[in-house]
């Protein structure tokens, strides 16, 4: 309950904030849009050229890519920890953290959010609705219940693989150009891994994990019954991946001894 609490009070408390740059908020929220419609831009060009990718039709590949935008968002929302390296291990805020009666994660998380990523899963929502409509898919009751199981599962891959990544300056307190690399490589999981070669699916799938945020929980909307194993994964690899990550953190804090030292 004292996490709920503080939890709560810290999304008041930035909202509170937010909200006194209203222009700002909204500028964000366009940009983040205008992001996500270059990319969907990107996959009706794409299938300007060919019905066909690897047996996935277009309208299958956004609802992919929709369903992807509800995990990553998020993750965007909760997990925003880009900075990480910079501001709490080259700049000496990880002290302050430190000094509090709460788990270091759990404030350098709440610190970080922003809640107007959120807006992303919206729009990945309603892809999602158009790309069912157009492929006349049906769905049941319980289907509302393994999509939010799949989308948390989702988010945690990706919190847990960037929470492993900002880890590494415990151990290491230079600059490092490692996350951009690795949200790059995340952008491969909003496409069917049937269209990379082997190793690179294997990577996608047990390395960095990122095929379970789009393509493996998608397929079981999509009755792709071949993947249903590894749909119904994703919330295990969510919680493996997550739990590996705060035992990470947890050795990585163990090892910190202050900005100045």
């Amino acid at each position: 309950m004292f996490y709920f609490s503080m939890f709560f009070q810290y999304v008041g408390q930035y909202m509170k904030t937010r909200l006194q740059y209203r222009a700002d908020m909204v500028v964000e929220v366009f940009s983040d849009l205008l992001f996500q419609a270059v990319n969907l831009v990107f996959i009706l060009v794409v299938f300007g050229h060919t019905q066909l990718l690897s047996g996935w039709n277009r309208d299958e590949i956004i609802f992919i890519y929709g369903f992807f935008l509800v995990p990553f968002a998020v993750f965007g929302a909760f997990f925003n920890i880009w900075d990480f390296n910079e501001r709490y291990i080259v700049r000496g805020e990880m002290d302050r953290i430190l000094t509090r009666p709460i788990h270091s994660l759990f404030q350098v998380v709440l610190e970080r959010m922003e809640l107007e990523s959120l807006f992303g899963g919206v729009t990945g929502i309603l892809i999602m609705v158009y790309a069912s409509i157009q492929l006349g898919l049906e769905f049941s009751w319980y289907d509302l219940v393994l999509f939010i199981v799949f989308v948390v599962g989702g988010a945690l891959v990706y919190a847990g693989i960037f929470v492993a990544l900002a880890t590494i300056g415990f151990w290491s307190d230079a600059r490092t150009s490692i996350m951009p690399m690795m949200y790059n490589i995340g952008n491969y999981g909003r496409y069917p891994v049937d269209i990379y070669n082997a190793t690179i699916r294997f990577i996608l799938t047990w390395i960095l994990p990122f095929a379970f945020v789009g393509v493996y929980p998608a397929a079981y909307f999509l009755g792709k019954e071949e993947w249903y194993m590894y749909s119904f994964l994703t919330p295990v690899m969510g919680l493996v991946c997550f739990v590996v990550s705060v035992i990470l953190w947890n050795s990585g804090v163990k090892r910190y001894r202050g900005a100045g030292n």
